[in-house]
């Protein structure tokens, strides 16, 4: 029996020097006790093998490894040694998402992502006292996971001209006269509040909005677990508790109307609609069902049903059109008319199966106008496309995928917030408000267009390296550059 031992503080390094002699040396993963300096271990261990040879690995499993070994149970170290040993008889095993390893990894993954994520946005400052004359600031908080040399580099670049601390249980990371450091220093949650506790409270208190309460979206986002380490948490009660009282209040103060003479015409706008509660994690069903009703701006109305995105809930790749055509008005499908079968061509010819793709359009109802017997086209304007950008988020968020291909200029729009110089940024990488890498390619209706044969011949065949780079992609993560 092996027991390796990983210090609290580069704990990956040495999980990656322990599990490359192991595999090596042929060692099962049965045979193999993963754990922490200090961890008790087994009477009967032996020493660790040196390993002597290469281990040839795809970049997917170094990215896949690093959000394994911060799990806090220690299975995510021994679920990481079993694929890098199955790797070896199976290298295209990650590309596999049915098998119960790769699925528990990535689900693995995900939750120390979003861990991650909430550190990032629930880490709290309150000044301390310190000799000399510069200021020093303190946070404790307590992730789910062993994230914290994961976070330390964001925070270092947020306040790289600050001096602070974030304490959690575990570990001290400290940030002094722009040098970053992390020390295993077992801690306790600091008594005492400061007067910037109070002011931020008081902030919050100011521009809570009374008319917009969604106590469940709220806890969705900021977990109870978080709020004891959240000084502005202490008012929510109070502010739920009032909120009903204030929008009658304000109801009742009617609006304060300017000045005669400065009043202008007003252009008539789209009519605002209450956004539902964020669907449950994972839950495309609700998605779609709560879409059905969406009435948020005026195309609900001719088109003849909404037409939601389509795939695999856990696909690696989102493939986003602009909207919905004719013959998807009519069946309730996205990409099955001319431009969607003209796609379904070119991606077979780039070896990239569709079927493995969440496909979604960037606005979900058919926008035309009616000539004869005829219904032409549209192209959405920026409020339709703003209203229907809740719904493409949420599909986003809700897949999760490693890659999105926007497709035209609408897309574009919705998912990098610019819609202009589509030609000039095609085949481009750019990145969503989350930091997920987007393709950007054109619109195969684009190509339907084009009048002259060379010209659409040329630009199909650019159409067709964005796909096979996205296909690339799928295969080794490494292959995607900007």
């Amino acid at each position: 029996m092996f027991a390796p031992r990983l210090p609290r503080i580069g704990t990956y390094a040495a999980w990656r020097d322990a599990a490359r002699g192991l595999a090596l040396a042929g060692v099962a993963p049965s045979a193999v006790d993963w754990g922490l300096t200090g961890e008790t271990r087994s009477m009967f261990d032996a020493p660790l093998p040196a390993g002597e040879g290469q281990l040839l690995v795809p970049k997917a499993f170094l990215d896949l490894t690093h959000s394994l070994i911060p799990e806090r149970s220690g299975r995510g170290m021994a679920l990481a040694y079993a694929l890098l040993h199955r790797l070896q008889g199976d290298p295209s095993l990650l590309g596999n998402r049915a098998d119960a390893d790769v699925a528990r990894a990535h689900e693995i993954a995900k939750s120390i992502r979003r861990d991650i994520h909430k550190m990032h946005a629930f880490v709290r400052f309150r000044e301390i006292a310190v000799e000399g004359d510069r200021r020093a600031f303190s946070a404790w908080f307590e992730p789910d996971h062993r994230i914290e040399e994961e976070t330390a580099g964001f925070f270092a670049d947020r306040f790289g001209d600050m001096d602070w601390q974030i304490v959690t249980p575990e570990v001290v990371i400290a940030h002094v006269a722009g040098q970053l450091s992390l020390e295993a220093v077992p801690s306790v949650r600091p008594d005492g509040d400061d007067a910037l506790e109070e002011l931020w409270t008081t902030y919050y208190s100011n521009i809570f909005n009374p008319a917009r309460l969604k106590p469940a979206a709220m806890r969705a986002e900021m977990p109870r677990k978080y709020w004891r380490n959240l000084p502005e948490t202490r008012a929510i009660p109070s502010l739920i508790a009032g909120a009903r009282g204030r929008v009658s209040a304000m109801q009742a103060a009617g609006p304060s109307l300017p000045a005669p003479q400065s009043l202008r015409r007003k252009v008539p706008t789209m009519p605002e609609h209450p956004l539902p509660d964020a669907a449950p994690p994972g839950d495309l069903a609700t998605l779609r069902h709560l879409a059905t009703d969406c009435t948020r701006c005026p195309l609900y109305g001719p088109a003849t049903q909404v037409v939601f995105g389509e795939g695999p809930a856990d696909a690696r790749l989102v493939i986003v059109g602009e909207q919905p055509g004719d013959r998807e008005d009519i069946e309730g499908r996205p990409f099955v008319g001319p431009a969607g079968q003209l796609f379904d061509r070119i991606a077979a010819e780039a070896r990239l199966d569709r079927s493995t793709a969440y496909v979604t359009n960037a606005v979900k109802h058919f926008k035309f106008v009616q000539r004869g017997k005829r219904r032409i086209h549209q192209r959405p304007n920026t409020s339709e496309v703003s209203a229907c950008r809740w719904w493409l988020d949420r599909e986003v968020t809700t897949v999760d995928p490693d890659l999105v291909v926007a497709m035209g200029a609408t897309a574009m729009g919705a998912l990098t917030g610019k819609a202009t110089g589509l030609l000039k940024r095609r085949g481009g990488i750019e990145t969503m408000t989350d930091g997920r890498p987007v393709l950007i390619t054109v619109h195969p209706s684009y190509l339907l267009r084009l009048p002259d044969p060379q010209l659409r011949e040329r630009e199909t065949e650019l159409f067709r390296d964005d796909l096979v780079r996205v296909r690339s992609f799928l295969e080794d993560p490494a292959s995607l550059r900007p």
